[in-house]
């Protein structure tokens, strides 16, 4: 009786020695679970922000994109237009916009005549504007294979931590040759909290990477929709002048 109040009152003192709260569980976890836990939260961290750039930046280009949209649907002059934003386009539409104009006005500068150069310029400008549209996505897709990256792979380190600890734990029992709730939970805990970072970090990456993908998505059609209209508006014009 006396051995088993000796117990109850060591495996106390025992749980009672271990801080369990998220920061305790941190500080007394091993060099390598440490180090899984740090590079997880920086991890998350950099993943949110990417996140909140991201979506700041859609919600601009599309309001960029609306204010292009209507001047230059106005009916006013596109040569105006171009006059105005050639300088510094502000957004990838406007990029586009003047890409072609500025292949439009060097070839009409050196003169456009017959059915074959005519061809060639329709094609040139096709490019201009589909290359840009390329390369203006680019730069709005930039950090995306990161999100990606810790959606798939961040669950792998967190468990990769999770193993190691436990690893350690049975060491410790093995040391101690004590199999008691008091040695084995505080390092479970901590090898468990690893997993738990590594869900942290994963999971605002995933639905983060499928929510701005869609959104990044439907901004390119969009894009593509206007290099298509545009497209056929410098066609016509190229008919005109054969007329």
């Amino acid at each position: 009786m006396e051995n088993q109040v000796v117990d109850a009152v060591t495996l106390g003192q025992s749980v009672m020695a271990h801080d369990m709260s998220l920061w305790g569980l941190f500080m007394q976890a091993g060099l390598v679970v440490k180090t899984v836990m740090i590079g997880l939260l920086l991890a998350s961290v950099w993943v949110w922000a990417i996140v909140i750039e991201k979506l700041m930046r859609l919600r601009k280009l599309r309001a960029q994109a609306s204010t292009f949209e209507e001047a230059f649907w106005s009916g006013g002059s596109l040569e105006d237009l171009y006059d105005r934003i050639a300088d510094k386009p502000r957004d990838p539409m406007s990029a586009i916009f003047v890409s072609a104009m500025r292949e439009w006005r060097r070839s009409n500068a050196r003169g456009v005549h017959g059915d074959t150069m005519r061809a060639r310029l329709q094609q040139r400008l096709e490019k201009s504007m589909e290359i840009t549209l390329g390369r203006e996505m680019d730069r709005v897709e930039r950090y995306m294979t990161f999100l990606a990256s810790v959606g798939s792979t961040a669950p792998f380190v967190g468990l990769f931590g999770t193993v190691w600890g436990i690893m350690v734990s049975f060491q410790s029992i093995a040391a101690s040759k004590n199999t008691s709730l008091a040695v084995v939970a505080p390092g479970i805990a901590e090898a468990l909290f690893a997993t738990a970072m590594g869900l942290v970090a994963a999971i605002p990456a995933v639905v983060a990477y499928n929510k701005i993908s869609s959104d990044l998505n439907r901004y390119s059609n969009r894009l593509e929709a206007f290099v298509d209209e545009f497209s056929s508006i410098l066609s016509r014009q190229l008919d005109d002048t054969r007329d």
